[in-house]
């Protein structure tokens, strides 16, 4: 019987580094945010601008670890560890239309798992919750303990790329998510809607990345 691996962990860094950025803001007038992220150690590459010119109010945070961070994520406020963590609140108004884009990649070229997931919008009225988390990383990497290795890795969500947003807005928000493995696999989704709507959205990818065992065609029959 063979085994079939999935894309392996990243191993942490000895000499890892960090990066956090918060803002909080409310005011009348243009602005421009943006953060981007590109890293060949954990295969992330992810980026998040707006711009517009209106009635504003942001609260937005964006988290990149490493070594993978205790960090709140997919979906029920639970801390697990992550690379990535990004959460933004925003209500937006406004006749010059708000614009963004969100981008964030699992590059396989890098030892990620291929998977992408874009956001984009226009709108000049919102409401918006969103979030974004990423992780790549083996959060087990220097432990030796055999009982908190497994502990941690029964609540690491290692190569996971995931989105949740929940939104009221007029104007067009979109969304469009491929995962790609050469040979066995694409997964394409793609969603649009222009006009008045409210949305409520969450998707995950996710791939294992144990060794599995791969079924014969005689493997468990009487042959």
């Amino acid at each position: 019987m063979d085994l079939a691996a999935g894309t392996p962990a990243i191993t942490e860094p000895i000499q890892d580094g960090d990066f956090c950025n918060r803002l909080r803001v409310t005011g009348t007038g243009a602005f421009e945010v943006g953060v981007s992220v590109k890293d060949r150690q954990l295969a992330l590459e992810y980026s998040n601008f707006m711009s517009g010119d209106g009635d504003l109010e942001m609260d937005t945070s964006t988290v990149e670890a490493q070594r993978a961070a205790k960090l709140p994520g997919m979906g029920n406020g639970s801390a697990v560890p992550l690379n990535l963590y990004e959460n933004t609140k925003i209500i937006y108004s406004g006749k010059t239309p708000m614009v963004g884009m969100k981008y964030i990649n699992s590059k396989s070229f890098w030892g990620g798992i291929g998977a992408e997931v874009t956001e984009s919008f226009s709108v000049t009225e919102m409401e918006r919750e969103g979030s974004t988390y990423f992780a790549s990383t083996d959060p087990t990497s220097y432990i030796t303990d055999i009982n908190k290795i497994a502990q941690i890795l029964a609540e690491s969500p290692v190569h996971t790329v995931g989105i949740k947003t929940k939104n009221s807005f007029n104007g067009t928000w979109q969304t469009d998510a491929r995962m790609h493995k050469l040979l066995s696999k694409d997964v394409k989704v793609h969603e649009a809607f222009t006009g008045k709507f409210e949305v409520e959205k969450t998707l995950k990818f996710h791939e294992n990345p144990v060794k599995e065992k791969r079924q014969l065609g005689c493997d468990d029959l009487d042959c």
